[in-house]
């Protein structure tokens, strides 16, 4: 049979209420610091303009994206709070980083005169954060470095340092000897940083799980990414309350057809039947970001309430699932989020493949669409 439908059925539902939750409740968290809601890599997934509306009604007093096409995306959404661009931005991005009026964080002496000179031609005077490598060894200024580009900050017209900040690699380990030693090197680069008259207005360090498991790390701001959309930065770290998903990516079964014992399953034939089975196809694939080995590693989709086991290899439109003849064209199918009191979640998925649920979410692609619902009627992730 072949579902009637002319629509593709395929889409991820975002429950703004649950962000808007998430972000009050991250707020009473970090309190009295602020929170800077992490609304990069289109909101992780659910969609910046609305994780980052639903952030800002929580109580997000900035919001962090990674590149300057997304903060434009925000302006032009009508977002007005101040937006961390959470990179040096490229020599050619400097007018479009000062005209979307974006706060760029800056780690080196070439990078200040460089915006300096920009801001200037456009008459601007903008504000800019220190980056301080203490231990990610990936971008910022060294320890050593640091006052230098503070100096610069301040003797270049046309920029300022508003913060400095650090980011912590290892928040979110049992053992927190790493990020001690991290804050230990932060708080030196600001001890010299006061005692050469700077005055930041604003200093941050932490990420979500620096901010939910190291209170001394919150400083004057936290930024928070994986936490806003209810998902645990990692196994050991627990959200805190009234913190939920917020996301479902939703199917339908789309055929139903009966496979005697023996035969296979889908490319490469991953899957043999070992009885007779009823097979179950939904149009939903790794063209959207369904990783193509999750059902070989046990992957399991949500039908009627029920697990049922993606049978063999995920296509790039299409998987199938073994069912056992209860189903039908037009059931329900939900691969992330909750259904009739029964859930898959992000870190399901990446328990099973390997990898932290950051990278399943960030990876379901624009093809499906997002949908905004009202709130959790066995809708999205509670």
């Amino acid at each position: 049979m072949t579902a009637s439908s002319a629509g593709r059925p395929s889409r991820i539902e975002i429950d703004a209420s649950a962000l808007r939750a998430n972000a009050a409740a991250l707020v009473r968290t970090v309190a009295p610091s602020a929170l800077c809601a992490a609304v990069k890599a289109n909101g992780y997934g659910h969609g910046a303009v609305t994780a980052a509306r639903a952030a800002v009604d929580g109580g997000a007093a900035w919001l962090a994206v990674a590149t300057i096409d997304e903060g434009r995306e925000l302006r032009s959404a009508g977002l007005d709070v101040p937006i961390l661009l959470l990179s040096d931005p490229a020599p050619d991005g400097d007018e479009a980083l000062i005209d979307a009026d974006l706060v760029p964080v800056v780690s080196t002496v070439e990078s200040v005169q460089r915006i300096g000179a920009a801001a200037r031609r456009a008459g601007r005077t903008v504000r800019a954060h220190l980056k301080v490598d203490t231990g990610m060894h990936r971008v910022g200024a060294t320890v050593a470095e640091a006052l230098a580009v503070a100096d610069a900050l301040r003797d270049t017209d046309g920029l300022f340092l508003d913060g400095v900040c650090t980011h912590l690699a290892r928040a979110d380990e049992d053992d927190p000897a790493p990020t001690d030693r991290q804050l230990d090197a932060f708080r030196e680069v600001l001890a010299r940083l006061r005692a050469s008259g700077h005055r930041p207005t604003l200093v941050h360090a932490a990420n979500s799980a620096g901010s939910i498991r190291f209170p001394s790390a919150r400083f004057d701001m936290c930024r928070c990414g994986i936490a806003l959309y209810g998902i645990r930065p990692a196994v050991g770290v627990a959200l805190p309350d009234g913190v939920a998903p917020a996301l479902r990516l939703v199917s339908a079964v789309s055929a139903v057809r009966s496979v005697a014992a023996g035969e296979s399953v889908g490319y490469g034939g991953r899957f043999v039947s070992d009885a007779g089975t009823t097979i179950a196809t939904v149009p939903v694939g790794y063209g959207d970001g369904v990783p193509r080995s999750l059902g070989l590693v046990g992957g399991e989709v949500l039908i009627d309430g029920r697990r049922r086991p993606i049978a063999g290899v995920v296509s790039m439109d299409q998987l199938t699932v073994a069912t056992n003849g209860e189903v039908a064209v037009g059931d329900e199918v939900v691969l992330l989020g909750a259904q009739r009191g029964e859930r898959i979640t992000p870190e399901d998925w990446a328990a099973k493949l390997g990898t932290i649920g950051y990278e399943i979410v960030c990876g379901l692609s624009a093809r499906l669409p997002r949908v905004v619902v009202a709130g959790p009627a066995d809708s999205v992730g509670r």
